[in-house]
Parts: structure tokens; sequence; C-alpha cells
């Protein structure tokens, strides 16, 4: 009985339970998405925290700068990778598809809040550097806190031993500390899960998904297949474990990145179950996950790029080849800048819909889904995370060991 009642099992049942009561409850349900609100803060309110904690410590604890340098080199390639096989997949699969080329839909207004903002490439590379930290960490500026925590844990390695360790001691407290808090937000899920989607079902419904039903079709079988067949192939190929015995052992936190829709918010569960019950190391969890959660988007990625090629049907667009290899490079580098935040993936997909000359007025259109997507393919980025620190680590022991 103790065993069905676990987080990951009530979990379930509250989605399934929000959904219900969000379709018939529609107005206590948008009352009380402050409850959910609340559960989202709980867990946000640990991310700069946990993420200089433990970058710090996962650096610090290297046996060496070697090492630091193979784990770097193995998280960027396997993110890349994974993202650029994800666009892939994408365009396949929407080509098979071809949702929307029987829809011939006119522009609709564009909301003002997704207005494409021009981002240069010297302004994308210094967006990694903070001016001052301290505004950084009071903005929450996740990829500015990163840069500089890296950096100050190298600087902490050329040091004096006793002062490294002094300053390890404290950050491997901190660590500790977020870890417990974590656990303890973590058993408050449930109630948190089943206000955020009773929210999400009473706002915009079901309907939205069933006018858009082959776009959404489109996704989600992209979605699936790269989650189910192209990470887990990785996985028992390169990592060489059983990549579904480890979802099942650490399915608690993909739950999470589908209810809240934020990789950033489920990167304290995240690290918590990785290591506890993934048995990933916790300088490579400590390192890798926080790194993924900002720039592995694997489900954003593929997302954007059947979202652009369902536009360009809907507004009687015939791209050519050279124009979906833009996408491919676009969407598999922009993913790279979405902040791990709700509904990021429809700000970036303004550069791609550009990078082809594509009306951006029509991304109002999938704003109705984009919520219900948005939840699956935050999972899936969770998911890609997850697994790429225990590839690392496998790689790691496995050099070890021999």
């Amino acid at each position: 009985m103790k065993k069905l009642l676990n987080v990951e099992n009530l979990t379930l049942l509250a989605i399934v339970l929000g959904i219900v009561f969000g379709y018939f409850f529609k107005t206590p349900s948008l009352e009380l998405k402050f409850i959910g609100e609340l559960y989202l803060k709980l867990l946000k309110m640990l991310i700069i925290p946990l993420v200089v904690a433990s970058i710090f410590v996962a650096i610090t604890s290297l046996d060496s700068k070697e090492e630091l340098k193979s784990i770097g080199i193995k998280a960027f390639l396997y993110y890349l990778s994974t993202t650029a096989l994800a666009v892939s997949l994408g365009l396949v699969v929407v080509n098979i598809f071809n949702p929307g080329a029987d829809l011939q839909i006119q522009p609709i207004e564009t909301v003002e809040k997704i207005q494409p903002k021009e981002l240069s490439l010297g302004d994308f590379i210094l967006s990694f550097v903070p001016g001052n930290i301290f505004e950084a960490l009071s903005s929450g500026a996740i990829l500015p806190i990163i840069f500089f925590t890296i950096l100050f844990s190298v600087a902490s390695l050329f040091i004096q031993p006793p002062k490294r360790q002094t300053l390890y001691n404290f950050f491997d407290s901190v660590n500790d500390s977020m870890m417990v808090l974590a656990k303890w937000i973590i058993t408050l899920t449930p109630i948190g899960v089943f206000f955020l989607i009773a929210y999400t079902v009473a706002k915009s419904g079901l309907e939205p998904i069933l006018n858009l039903y082959g776009y959404v079709i489109t996704v989600l079988v992209a979605l699936f297949l790269h989650a189910f067949i192209t990470l887990p192939a990785i996985a028992y190929f390169v990592g060489r474990f059983n990549p579904y015995s480890y979802f099942w052992k650490i399915k608690e936190a993909p739950l999470i990145a589908f209810s809240t829709a934020s990789s950033s918010a489920t990167l304290p569960v995240s690290i918590e179950v990785a290591q506890t019950k993934g048995g990933v190391s916790k300088k490579v969890a400590g390192f890798v996950l926080p790194l993924g959660a900002t720039i592995n988007m694997d489900g954003t990625a593929l997302y954007e790029s059947i979202a652009v090629m369902f536009i360009a049907n809907i507004s009687g667009v015939d791209l050519t080849l050279s124009q979906q290899i833009t996408i491919f490079i676009t969407a598999t580098f922009a993913s790279i800048g979405a902040a791990g935040i709700p509904g990021a993936g429809l700000i970036m997909m303004t550069m791609i819909l550009d990078s082809v000359g594509l009306p951006t007025e029509y991304i109002a259109l999938i704003i109705t889904v984009d919520r219900f997507l948005d939840m699956f393919r935050t999972a899936i980025n969770n998911w890609g995370d997850l697994l790429g620190a225990k590839i690392i680590d496998e790689l790691i022991k496995r050099k070890e060991r021999s």
C-alpha cells in the first residue's frame, strides 16, 4: 500500500484528476491557481543556490583539470548531437505527416508579448557574461550565473589547498541543505501538480487541441520517437546500460517537468533523483544537470522545427531543401539559448521564422496548444538531461575501471 502511495504514483493520479477537475470546475480551478504557483515558487527558490553550490562542488571535487575538461567536452558533444538528432527527426516526421497542408489560414494578429527581438551573434555571446554577478543572481539569469560559477570554481583550483577546502566545505554544506529542502518540497508535488494542470485545462480547455489535432499528433509522435527510440539507443550503445530501467528509477523528475513545463524548476528534483535513485555520481550530476537544464533543449528544438514547417504549410509556402537545412541549423543552435522557463520556445521560434522568411503572425495560432505541448517537450528535455548525466557517468566509471 505504501508503494502505491509514493510521490510518483500520486503525481500521475494528480495529473488525471487535475484534467477532470479543470474541465468540469473551471472557476475554482482558476481561483486556486495560486496553490500551483506556490509549489512552483518553492521549487524555483532552490534553483540559484543549488546551481551555484552543485557546480562548485562538482568542479572542485574533480581529481584533475583534465577530468573537468573530459566531462565538459562529453557534455557539450552529447547535448549538441542529441539536439541535432531531435531537429532532424522533427523535420523527417513533419515531412511524412505534412500537417496543415490542406489548410489555408489567414494570419492572426501576433500577441504583443512574443514580438521578436533582434539578436545578433555578439549579443548572444555577451548574454553569457554577467556585467554584475549580483544583478544576475537577483534576476535569476541562469546562463550568466553558470558562466561565473564555472570560472569561479576553476579559479579556486589555483588557490592554496586549505583555503580551497574551506570553500569546498561551505558549498558542499549548502548543496546538502538544498537537497534536504528539495526532498521536503517534492512531497508536495501531487498537490502542486493537481492545481497547475487544473488551471491549464480550465483556462484553455481541450478544444484547441482538437482543432489542431494534426499538428499536435505530429509533434507528439516525433517527441515520443525521440524520447523512447533515439535517446535510449544512445544510452544503450554508448552508455551500455538499460535506459528503460533507468527511466523507471528517475521517472519522478520527468513527471514534474511535464507538470510544471519548466526545466529550471525541475532541476532540484533532477539532481536528487539522479544521485539517490539513478546512481549518478555527485560530481557528474552537479555539473551536467544544471548545464543541461539551461542549454539542452531537445524537445524544444524538435517542436520548433515542426511548428515552423506547419506554419509554412498553412501559409501556403513550400520550403526548399536549403530552407529546411536553415531551419535545422537555426533550431539546433537557437535551442541552446532557450531559457528553462515555460513558453521560452515561442520566443526562439521567431528567430527561426525570420531565418526562412515566414510571417511571425502565425505564432498566435499555435499558442492555443502551446502550453499542452510545452509540458511534453519539457519532459523530453528533462529526460535527455538525466540520460546525458547517466551516460557521461558510465563513460567515466568505465574509464576508471580500465
